[in-house]
């Protein structure tokens, strides 16, 4: 996914980096652009808030997505695709969302838009998924975006 391409990029990692290598390129990314070391004009201030605001959302991100971070939850995932029902999910560019009755919430990245489309005329969503979607694709949770990295 474009995305995840361009967050990787923007903190100079690549797929395979750990938990550790993203936190200390975060922090390191962050003295370099705090907004506090541009004091000396507004609009190198406000790009350096802006870019700020860029590399905390690129971090979250992929701290949501890194495989430590799925291990810790690989559990609660596990137990909530298999006895959860789905209660609704929205396809958008190669986005899915689904919505569980436990209350859980997951995106899947770089579905196709074909297997959307199966999904949609499955006769069960909820066994079309565990067996095509669920273990298939990258994940995160959208319910508790928390980091402990």
């Amino acid at each position: 996914m474009k995305k995840i391409v361009d967050y990787r990029k923007l903190l100079g990692v690549t797929e395979a980096a750990e938990l550790q290598e993203l936190k200390t390129t975060y922090r390191s990314l962050m003295k370099a652009w705090h907004p506090d070391k541009f004091q000396d004009s507004p609009e190198s201030k406000l790009e350096a808030e802006e870019k700020s605001k860029t590399i905390i959302e690129a971090y979250h991100f992929l701290v949501s997505i890194a495989p430590e971070t799925r291990a810790q939850s690989l559990a609660e995932y596990t137990l909530t695709t298999s006895t959860a029902a789905i209660v609704d999910f929205e396809f958008k560019s190669q986005v899915l969302r689904v919505d569980f009755t436990d209350g859980n919430s997951y995106e899947y990245f770089d579905v196709p838009r074909a297997v959307y489309v199966k999904l949609v005329n499955a006769d069960s969503p909820g066994r079309f998924a565990r067996r095509h979607i669920y273990n298939e694709y990258v994940y995160r949770s959208t319910s508790r975006l928390v980091a402990s990295a």
